[in-house]
């Protein structure tokens, strides 16, 4: 019995019902069906899910889902549905028609077909079931996200050469005629993306006092002799799957501040690292970092330092189960995560490695395969 099996039955209810587009990481792990429209899923114990679609999309449901789909006309819907007005209600009443008994959905359900479906059975709210499921990737979906990665780092390097391209003129780093900008780095890296078949969307490029802030985009000017933070975070645009990754990098003379951040953010990643393993805490992981960072005279508290959990999941979402940080609970095999330490000093600006792999029995998988290179 698997874990959504396992969730209908301990929550006293008869099916799993879920309603979204394929925008929602669950619905799309679920349905394995992309569609900008919403479709119905549901699930009872012992059987295999089914879903609703349009007439429009039942031909391409069919050949691309993971199950059998149903028209909603064959699902009942039109029986109940006479007045525009009544869509929620039409569509509550077929659901309680597949479903016979109260239903377990997901959190994001929306909340007027709840209240419809209330009319006919009791409806409670799952606790993250499928969030859990996606937390433990199978071999397929590890190979479409090792694919991502390899776009990743096309795109990265697309980026470094700019940067390494530019000359420096009043302390700004010069591509031809013009400054270099964090935006035309940013687009060189969406382009070379979508070339890949990935896209990409709130890419950082960082630099100086920008890159002190973990998730500042970037604007303007790349200045020489200053940190330069990028992270990218592309998906696949026909499977969904995320990568990411991100690289420091100085055109020019960094810093004493600046390279001793480096140095220390370098032994951390490779620290963490070594302690991953199935059944090891994501929050063990994080907390031996902090202690290393510490160590080097580092902060690991408020607004400076080591400010942010060292990794977390990816998927069908950037950021998903599970978490390195001191909430994390044990690594399961299976486990697609980043590690990526960091430290932030307003006034010298940021500094921030990060890999992504599997999490095997014995260790950790690296997946990213792309130089550490500060100095440019």
């Amino acid at each position: 019995m698997d874990l959504l099996d396992q969730a209908i039955q301990s929550s006293g209810t008869a099916a799993y019902v879920g309603y979204a587009s394929s925008a929602d990481p669950d619905m799309r792990y679920l349905t394995r069906f992309q569609t900008t429209d919403p479709v119905l899923y549901l699930k009872r114990p012992g059987e295999r899910g089914l879903v609703v679609v349009s007439q429009m999309e039942y031909a391409r449901a069919a050949s691309e889902s993971a199950f059998s789909p149903l028209t909603r006309a064959e699902a009942g819907l039109f029986t109940h549905w006479k007045d525009p007005s009544d869509r929620w209600t039409a569509m509550a009443s077929a659901i309680a028609g597949l479903a016979k008994g109260d239903v377990l959905v997901p959190p994001s359900f929306p909340i007027a077909l709840a209240r419809g479906l209330e009319a006919h059975c009791r409806v409670v709210v799952d606790d993250g079931t499928v969030q859990r499921l996606r937390a433990v990737k199978v071999p397929a979906e590890v190979q479409e996200i090792r694919s991502v990665q390899r776009a990743n780092e096309a795109a990265m390097s697309a980026a470094i050469h700019l940067i390494r391209s530019a000359v420096v003129r009043d302390g700004l780093l010069v591509l031809g005629a013009e400054v270099l900008t964090a935006e035309r780095v940013r687009a060189e890296c969406h382009v070379t993306l979508l070339a890949h078949g990935c896209r990409a969307t709130d890419t950082i490029v960082a630099c100086g006092e920008q890159a002190a802030q973990p998730h500042q985009r970037g604007t303007g000017p790349l200045a020489a002799d200053q940190p330069i933070v990028i992270d990218l975070f592309p998906a696949d645009e026909l499977s969904g799957y995320y990568a990411d990754m991100t690289r420091t990098v100085v055109r020019g003379e960094p810093s004493k501040e600046v390279r001793g951040m480096f140095e220390a953010v370098r032994e951390a990643k490779a620290l963490a690292i070594s302690r991953i393993r199935a059944g090891v805490s994501g929050a063990e992981v994080h907390q031996a970092v902090a202690d290393h960072l510490a160590s080097r005279g580092y902060p690991t508290e408020g607004q400076a330092g080591f400010t942010h959990n060292l990794g977390h999941g990816v998927g069908l979402e950037v950021h998903e189960l599970p978490t390195l940080g001191p909430q994390g609970g044990p690594l399961e095999a299976g486990n697609v995560i980043t590690v990526e330490p960091g430290l932030y000093l307003p006034g010298v600006g940021g500094v921030r490695l990060e890999d992504m792999g599997l999490v095997t029995p014995d260790g950790f998988e690296n997946f990213t395969r792309f130089d550490e290179e500060l100095v440019l």
